[in-house]
C-alpha cells in the first residue's frame, strides 16, 4: 500500500485526474465506432444474416406508400395540442369548444 503523501500527490495530479479518463474515452470510442461502422459496411455488402434481412424486408416502408397514406388523411384527424398551463383549459388553441363540436358533426 502506498503512503498517504503519495496518495495525495496522485489525487492532485491533473494528468491522472483529467488526462487518463479522456484518453480512455478517445481510445474506447474509436473501438466502438469501428464496430458500428463494420455493421453498416456488412449490411451494404450483403454480408448480413439472412434471417435479419428477411425481417428488414418485411418492415420496409416506401416513400410512395407513406405518401398515399398522407393523401387520405384530413387535417381534422391530426392531434390538437392541449392547453398550456397559462391558457384557459376550456378553450383548445384559443378556439371555442362549441365551434369544434359543430365542425365534427
Amino acid at each position: 500500500m502506498l503512503p498517504p503523501s503519495v496518495m495525495q500527490a496522485l489525487r492532485k495530479n491533473k494528468m491522472l485526474q483529467y488526462g487518463v479518463p479522456m484518453l480512455l474515452l478517445i481510445v474506447g470510442g474509436s473501438f466502438g465506432l469501428r464496430e458500428f461502422s463494420q455493421i453498416r459496411y456488412d449490411a451494404v455488402q450483403k454480408k448480413i444474416d439472412p434471417e435479419l434481412e428477411k425481417r428488414l424486408k418485411m418492415n420496409k416502408v416506401s416513400l410512395e406508400s407513406e405518401y398515399e397514406k398522407m393523401k387520405e388523411c384530413t387535417f381534422e384527424d391530426w392531434i390538437i395540442q392541449g392547453p398550456r398551463p397559462w391558457e384557459d383549459p376550456n378553450l383548445l388553441q384559443g378556439r371555442n369548444p362549441e365551434t369544434l363540436k359543430t365542425k365534427t358533426t
